[in-house]
């Protein structure tokens, strides 16, 4: 697999590099999420980084992207296929059809 160097910014992982393995297109996943055990044994807690552009440089043809810190740690929030849902109120009402 490969891996690019990819730069964190915000919350406790501000200023580090990791390598982060790329997909197929080449771009690192669009959520990072790192476990940190908690002291004294209990639930660890998960940094959320989202991917972002990064600004400057960078070969023609090819994204740069860094992580940024998320504290809210949510998942998306939207809904993908907005049509994939019935809509709740019919197009034609049954007192309308009669006339």
């Amino acid at each position: 697999m490969k891996s690019e160097d990819t730069p964190f910014e915000g919350g406790p992982m501000d200023g580090r590099v990791l390598p982060v393995l790329v997909g197929m297109t080449g771009h690192p996943p669009k959520t990072y999420r790192i476990p940190v055990p908690a002291p004294d044994g209990g639930p660890p807690t998960v940094l959320v980084y989202r991917r972002v552009p990064r600004e400057g440089g960078g070969r023609i043809g090819f994204a740069r992207w860094k992580y940024a810190y998320d504290p809210t740690g949510k998942k998306g929030g939207r809904r993908r296929w907005p049509w994939s849902k019935p809509d709740a109120t019919p197009s034609v009402k049954p007192d309308d059809a009669e006339g």
